[in-house]
């Protein structure tokens, strides 16, 4: 079929150049070491990756349990794709869900031990969602309405960038408050002087830039003794800390007082979605309420039909994760033992300590030029001059992996003094 160009429109006339700041922005950012082009892969991201025709060995995934990269996960991937199709086909108002969707959420009350869970296209989506739906203002009619404008929420001010931005529409000091890093003691002082009914606390269980772990226990205490409601952000989390023989075991027990509880399967369990378990009452209205369940697509059903399959199987084979982290945990002492500098927490969340945030990406170009792809985690990620590298170990890297990473670590810090 030949196509007439003569009938298309003709494009539009360009704007005024950098009416908006972009590129000024953007050459400003370049010049100063700020921005660089985003590395595009070729074929999966796994324990390796390939740029440009160069194999590096990554430490960035946060897919670490390495499951892309198993055969029969990707069997079991593609036979679902054939039982369910690739995609919805439209969001929840227009086509619903499908009995992946239904059967993972349902696996979710069961792991979590809440009544009802939502899932989404993200654990970002979520985040964003759950602020949307705890705030909305909606009716149908006189007699079937929701008002929540008037609520409050305290946030732990290293809280993902996803809860804040949900956040961005509240008023700082009015019904937006912010509490010091997993500090009890702060957020007491901060819910003391709220005196409205609708509070709710936002905190994470793991955070991504320094694998702090959050003292879930004592902040549950104060949210409970001042009314609040608390959400937890799992998605560093979820799957990987819990059983007794495992760190954080007593945070986690702790957890199970939350209110909500979101998660992200894209860190254990190794695929994109999200979700939100809770009260059946506060939960169900959030697929219609949120916006963000509503009025776009769920995860694709192969990938939600995966996830209940590699949720199985690292409830029923625990071993898979005990002996990652204690791979972690050898990797940590190896660090250590070299005299890197790293945060108190033992998480699987390796952040080496650079500081300046210009040093910082001169050691990530430094590695990568050398084979290793390792994230800069900087401003506005972190404070200011206060960048890590966030090194994620994967479950497939060998012994010579990781000795050649920390002999290259040293090379870096010799040239680059961190």
């Amino acid at each position: 079929m030949e196509i007439n160009l003569s009938n298309l429109a003709s494009p539009p006339s360009s704007p005024p150049r950098d009416v908006f700041g972009f590129n000024a922005f953007l050459e400003a950012a370049v010049a100063r070491g700020y921005f660089y082009d985003f590395p595009i892969a070729n074929g999966s991201s796994g324990s390796r990756l390939h740029h440009g025709g160069r194999e590096l060995v990554n430490f960035a995934s946060i897919s670490f349990m390495g499951f892309q990269e198993n055969s029969s996960v990707m069997d079991y991937f593609c036979a679902a794709a054939k039982e369910y199709g690739l995609v919805t086909g439209g969001s929840r108002a227009t086509q619903g869900i499908c009995m992946a969707h239904a059967t993972l959420e349902q696996t979710m009350n069961h792991l979590t031990g809440m009544e009802h869970t939502v899932t989404f296209g993200s654990g970002l989506l979520a985040n964003i969602g759950f602020l949307n739906a705890m705030t909305v203002q909606f009716k149908f009619d006189s007699d079937c309405k929701v008002d929540n404008r008037d609520a409050v929420f305290i946030l732990d001010r290293d809280c993902h960038w996803s809860l804040w931005k949900g956040a961005s529409h509240l008023e700082h000091g009015k019904s937006l408050f912010s509490f010091q890093h997993n500090d009890p003691a702060s957020l007491e002082a901060t819910l003391s002087r709220i005196t409205v009914k609708k509070k709710v606390v936002i905190f994470e269980s793991v955070y991504s830039s320094d694998g702090s772990v959050a003292p879930m226990g004592a902040l549950l205490d104060v949210c409970e003794k001042h009314g609040a409601l608390s959400y937890v952000d799992d998605a560093n989390g979820f799957m990987i800390y819990g059983p007794p023989n495992r760190p954080y075991h007593a945070e986690y027990q702790e957890m199970r007082r939350a209110t909500f509880r979101m998660v992200s399967f894209s860190k254990a369990v190794g695929l994109e979605g999200g979700a939100i378990s809770g009260p059946r009452e506060y939960v169900q209205p959030f697929a219609f309420l949120s916006g963000t369940a509503i009025f776009t697509a769920a995860m694709q059903p192969p990938t939600a039909a995966t996830a209940v399959h590699l949720l199985e199987k690292l409830n029923s084979e625990p071993e898979l994760m005990d002996n990652y982290l204690a791979k972690v945990a050898q990797f940590r002492g190896r660090l250590l033992q070299e005299g890197f500098r790293l945060y108190d927490s033992e998480s699987y969340i390796l952040s080496i300590w650079i500081g300046q945030d210009l040093v910082a990406e001169n050691v990530r170009q430094f590695l990568a030029s050398n084979g290793f792809a390792v994230p800069v985690f900087r401003y506005p990620a972190v404070q200011r001059n206060r960048a890590v590298l966030r090194v994620i170990l994967n479950d497939r890297h060998s012994s010579r992996d990781i000795e050649n990473f920390i002999a290259m670590l040293r090379e870096a810090r010799r040239q680059f003094g961190f």
